[in-house]
């Protein structure tokens, strides 16, 4: 999964970097409003691949006695702080810029450069987000384009296809801004264009922020994991009841794996010691992504009393 994730990154890396030189150009310019918009919009996207990055980088740092169990989530903190710039940057500075040309609009300078520029970027553009769709198809496997988002616990892929769609949204947006101004003299099209253009940057920051939010809290298994677990355990005789199957992501591919089971008193020591190894050892090859498992043997009666 991180090398797919890690492909989708450089891929839309490259072209947010090429398009963001090429939109600040066409910008000063023209004087397009829209366009400075989708420049800052691009240089936002060029600099949360640089963070995704990173925090790929970091979260490959093996465990540690301050972290034993590793430093996966470290994904998790640097997709929300992707969340939160896209918001903070982006988002603001369009809206900024969209009201002062909505209340004060300017007519635009050399249109034709605004529609050359926009042709590529939608072209770049393009490319990148199709390489997204493409890994994040791949990695979603039956389940629905939604119900992966939801489900998915590497939110590398769906940061980069939200960040990729919002930009061909942007960029439809930009162009419809420019031709009103440039065949009609709707000057104020240029503004408002710009202020839905920050729109779409804060609505995408905001299904980010909170799609990545449980990740970071602690999210747990998919419901397959927790119940292919629950039927692990049902297999090993000696067992009364499973009070408690806890799972939680410590990044997309470490699973931490503690559960309560309430063995047969009779069992004797030796035995009740191999049936929680074979449990261990069944449920990681089962779901190599299960990297640590805790057995703890109590009795429904004494869980009851400790909560």
């Amino acid at each position: 999964m991180a090398g797919s994730s890690k492909k989708v990154i450089y891929a839309a890396l490259a072209g947010n970097a090429l398009i963001a030189v090429t939109k600040f150009v066409a910008a000063a310019i023209t004087g397009s409003s829209a366009m400075f918009s989708e420049g800052i919009h691009s240089l936002v996207d060029t600099g949360n691949q640089v963070l995704l990055l990173h925090g790929i980088r970091r979260a490959r740092r093996p465990p540690s006695s301050r972290f034993p169990f590793g430093h996966g989530k470290e994904i998790y903190f640097w997709s929300f702080a992707v969340a939160i710039l896209i918001f903070a940057v982006g988002s603001g500075v369009s809206l900024y810029e969209g009201i002062i040309h909505t209340l004060h609009p300017e007519p635009i300078d050399n249109p034709l450069v605004n529609y050359i520029v926009l042709g590529l970027a939608i072209i770049f553009e393009g490319i990148a987000w199709f390489f997204a769709l493409r890994e994040f198809t791949k990695a979603k496997g039956k389940w629905g384009y939604i119900e992966a988002v939801q489900r998915g616990k590497d939110p590398i892929l769906f940061v980069v296809l939200f960040e990729d769609s919002a930009a061909m949204l942007g960029i439809i947006v930009a162009f419809l801004g420019v031709l009103l101004v440039d065949k009609f003299e709707l000057l104020v099209f240029d503004g408002i264009a710009s202020v839905i253009i920050g729109l779409i940057l804060g609505g995408t920051a905001v299904w980010l922020a909170y799609e990545t939010k449980g990740l970071l809290i602690g999210e747990s298994a998919n419901k397959t994991v927790v119940n292919g677990i629950r039927e692990i355990i049902l297999k090993f005789e000696g067992i009364d009841n499973i009070n408690e199957v806890l799972t939680m992501h410590m990044g997309p591919d470490f699973i931490l794996v503690n559960i309560s089971i309430d063995f047969r008193d009779e069992i004797p020591a030796g035995d009740l010691e191999n049936i929680i190894a074979k449990i261990d050892m069944q449920i990681k090859k089962n779901f190599p992504t299960v990297k640590r498992v805790f057995v703890e043997a109590e009795s429904r009666r004494m869980l009851a009393q400790s909560v």
